[in-house]
């Protein structure tokens, strides 16, 4: 009985061993946790002051939207492109929000369209939408990022 027993604490301490799983290197976990997050979507959407009431993330999406919409038709409402290109009803406009909260608006043309002065049409877009309010960036995982779309905006409403 006394020689089974030290040959019984052996076995109990190299049984050990088989239970222990191998720890993974923060590198591996880093590694695996990027894979798992969809790049392509943020957790929360641009905003502005008008919209942080709301808690309804659809809602708060929508309000921005059409908060940036109306903002841009009415700053571009002066008769600056309207004289220049009557036949021009629509425009889209791609928006950039930069996680410094910064932005960035350019004219979108479609490429079988009417040529028009894109220069031109340009700098009327950053000189009308040069004092443009505060938005705040869209959040993934808690950290500003970069966002782009693009919006169409009506210069004519008849």
């Amino acid at each position: 009985m006394k020689k089974i027993i030290p040959i019984l604490f052996l076995f109990i301490l190299q049984s050990c061993q088989y239970f222990e799983k191998p720890i993974p290197s923060e590198d591996e976990l880093l590694k695996e946790k990027l894979k798992e997050i969809n790049w392509n979507q943020v957790d929360e959407y641009p905003s502005v002051l008008e919209c942080e009431k709301l808690t309804n993330e659809a809602q708060r999406k929508q309000c921005f939207f059409e908060f940036l919409t109306t903002t841009i038709q009415q700053k571009l409402s002066t008769d600056t492109l309207s004289v220049l290109y009557p036949e021009l009803d629509t425009i889209e406009v791609k928006v950039t929000v930069f996680p410094d909260a910064t932005m960035k608006f350019e004219p979108q043309f479609p490429k079988d369209s009417v040529t028009y002065d894109k220069v031109k049409i340009d700098s009327i877009l950053s000189a009308r939408l040069i004092d443009f309010p505060k938005v705040n960036p869209a959040l993934k995982h808690g950290i500003a990022v970069k966002t782009q779309f693009i919006l169409p905006v009506i210069l004519k409403s008849e």
